[in-house]
């Protein structure tokens, strides 16, 4: 063992330190980047994940044709879901925003223990929105669930193949009276420079949807003008009776009115079917919403 070896061992032991010789410092390179971090194992998707319809109909599902309304945002849907909440055979709850709900597989055994029973990720993740929407019916006592929340307009196709027995509502506003709504529920948050565009993706959605499935289509002029001459045809597609009490929803309760699950306004806690504002004139229509407006006859 050389003498430097020993001095070197025996400073360390006693102060921590070792000598070692000056000589000429390196000139240092570029910092490493850091390693990109891993993502979090709930949010993984599962490999070859597919939407698809229910493997198994018979078990897969607990709900039965559900219906769900579609609308954009700003467009009365709130109002018809109190009124239809209003039935005493339909259930129509708060925005649910169900379609948020995912879930994560965090260990490597049950990842492959799903792949091997052969679920894709969303097959799981169908199996909880429909487990979370039949606990909300069942606890209701009613049959029929509808569904209203304005962004299931982005994943129509998605609620085709989750439920193959799904019914639709499409509810229409003029687009220039939804703009203007979306800006006025919070008008230093949506400037009018940003409604058109926010509403119109709603828009382009609902009438995507409109194309492709079947369903009924009623508008919220026509539903505050003549409440009930708009909601017989509805009560007819949904299979139940016309109920004239369904105009009185305030003496039901709803749940809450707030904000992000719902229109949350005086106008809809006033309990009745406020008359709506006047059309927009042909002048007041932006270029961008000219197209929409020809589709769905305000122009």
């Amino acid at each position: 063992m050389s003498w430097k070896y020993r001095a070197n061992a025996t400073l360390e032991g006693l102060t921590g330190y070792t000598l070692t010789r000056a000589g000429r410092q390196r000139a240092a390179g570029p910092p490493k980047p850091p390693p990109a971090p891993k993502p979090a194992p709930e949010t993984q998707r599962l490999p070859g994940d597919m939407v698809r319809e229910p493997v198994d109909p018979a078990h897969d599902r607990l709900l039965r044709a559900p219906v769900f309304l579609l609308s954009s945002v700003r467009s009365g849907s709130t109002l018809l879901r109190v009124i239809l909440n209003s039935h005493s055979e339909i259930h129509s709850p708060i925005e649910t925003h169900f379609r948020r709900m995912t879930v994560g597989f965090t260990t490597e055994p049950v990842r492959q223990a799903m792949q091997l029973l052969g679920h894709t990720h969303s097959d799981v993740e169908h199996l909880v929105w429909d487990r979370m929407l039949h606990r909300e019916l069942q606890r209701s006592g009613k049959p029929i669930l509808v569904e209203k929340t304005p962004s299931n307009v982005f994943v129509w196709q998605r609620l085709r193949m989750c439920w193959p027995d799904a019914r639709f509502v499409f509810l229409l506003r003029h687009p220039m009276s939804i703009v203007q709504s979306w800006h006025e529920a919070d008008p230093a948050k949506r400037p009018m420079t940003e409604a058109v565009p926010r509403t119109l993706a709603y828009m382009t959605y609902l009438q995507e949807a409109r194309t492709h499935l079947e369903g009924h289509t009623l508008r919220y002029e026509e539903l505050v003008a003549d409440p009930e001459g708009t909601l017989r045809p509805l009560c007819a597609f949904l299979g139940v009776e016309w109920e004239p009490g369904m105009l009185q929803y305030g003496d039901k309760d709803h749940g809450a009115f707030e904000k992000g699950v719902g229109d949350w306004r005086d106008k809809i806690k006033s309990g009745t079917v406020v008359a709506g504002r006047p059309l927009p004139s042909a002048d007041d229509l932006p270029p961008e919403l000219k197209e929409i407006a020809e589709l769905w006859d305000y122009c």
